[in-house]
């Protein structure tokens, strides 16, 4: 019997573990700044419920199928954004939830493509363009706390239908995905594929100056973004290649892009949700935690217990009581060990001198230096 992980999906424990638990409690705290309130959804859903509309859709068609014991067809999500449907029904206008939690999708994987992944989603059923400007300023806000340099670049779908419609193209949604793919495959290669619909004259616009695209209509929504965007502060880049694989988008898109990444490591835009004009945007956590910088050292603390077990637990408690995680072990020279290997700050030694003294013994790790304290100036020195 093998353990081995199945290709494309993955354990985490150690410091990859506190590093994703530490960019999931940054997002929660940006999300319910903004208003967003939580939301749980099943991973197994009805097949048909799954595929909706969009059984074109290149993630769509990468669905896990699944058949219960009553030969039911069903499916693993592959996003959470479908399960709005049911979920939004019967909420009060505008509906502004979040949602962590993990999608699956059966296709070839790489470096940072997997098969088992973690979407971090905000969704506002019943938005406007100015909804989806604050939501470009939660996505700033979230990238600048986990100190990641990152490009916003935009959109919008009637822009996209509005010039193929007018170079006369008819299958505008295979065209749509074919111009999606700049970013991931050769010009030549695009052309060609591009010639099967007859649209390889369409690609020369999207090489366009910003200007070029005043004299259509729709690109009034794209101002109109731009302007909210400014009230922020914030720095959008209008992308006109810029598509979105996914058929149900009827107005703004957006990519998040990076230097380190080819691949995108955030998406979103507007879709209709039950005849609702809705938008929504998604983190994707393991894109995410390759590139933040954040600490993730946490203020563990080890309690050594010699011959004092009653006062190191009466010890544990009280700090634990502060908010400073902290865990008792018993033998002195395994106690250190574990601390070194992983890197907890701080060892604390409580035998009979201590406990005579009513104070603790604080070894820095780092250092070595180490200090008699009171247990009160122990919690003053690591809050």
């Amino acid at each position: 019997m093998t353990t081995d992980t199945v290709k494309g999906f993955n354990d985490y424990t150690g410091q990859d573990a506190i590093k994703r638990e530490a960019i999931r409690e940054i997002l929660v705290r940006n999300f319910k700044l903004y208003g967003f309130e939580p939301a749980e959804t099943p991973i197994v859903e009805y097949e048909e419920f799954v595929k909706g509309n969009n059984q074109s859709d290149e993630a769509v068609s990468s669905i896990f199928k699944l058949q219960d014991r009553g030969e039911r067809k069903l499916a693993l999500r592959y996003e959470l954004t479908f399960q709005l449907k049911r979920i939004s029904q019967n909420k009060k206008m505008p509906y502004k939830r979040f949602q962590i939690g993990y999608v699956f999708r059966d296709e070839p994987t790489s470096s940072n493509r997997f098969r088992q992944f973690t979407q971090c989603d905000i969704d506002i059923i019943g938005s406007s363009i100015k909804d989806e400007a604050e939501i470009m300023s939660l996505m700033a806000r979230v990238f600048k706390d986990l100190d990641i340099d990152a490009t916003i670049n935009f959109n919008n779908r009637k822009l996209l239908n509005e010039i193929l419609e007018k170079e006369g193209v008819t299958q505008k949604e295979e065209v749509i995905r074919e111009i999606d793919k700049l970013d991931k495959l050769d010009e030549k290669e695009i052309l060609q594929n591009l010639k099967k619909y007859n649209a390889q004259k369409v690609l020369p616009i999207f090489k366009k100056p910003i200007s070029f695209f005043k004299k259509y209509d729709s690109f009034k929504e794209i101002e109109e973004l731009m302007k909210y965007a400014k009230e922020y502060g914030l720095k959008i880049n209008f992308l006109p290649s810029l598509a979105r694989g996914l058929s149900y988008y009827n107005g703004t898109i957006i990519e998040v892009k990076t230097k380190e990444f080819k691949e995108t490591i955030a998406a979103g835009g507007s879709y209709m949700v039950n005849n609702i004009q809705s938008t929504g945007f998604s983190f994707g956590l393991e894109r995410v935690s390759q590139l933040a910088k954040i600490p993730t050292d946490q203020k563990k603390i080890v309690i050594i217990s010699i011959g004092k077990d009653k006062e190191a637990i009466g010890a544990a408690e009280k700090l634990r009581n502060e908010g400073i995680g902290c865990f008792v072990m018993y033998k002195i020279s395994k106690a250190l060990e574990f601390s070194n290997t992983n890197a907890i700050p701080y060892v604390i030694f409580l035998g009979d001198e201590e406990a005579k003294k009513k104070k603790l013994k604080l070894r820095d790790m780092k250092t070595g230096k180490e200090s008699l304290l009171s247990l009160k100036s122990i919690v003053e020195k690591l809050k």
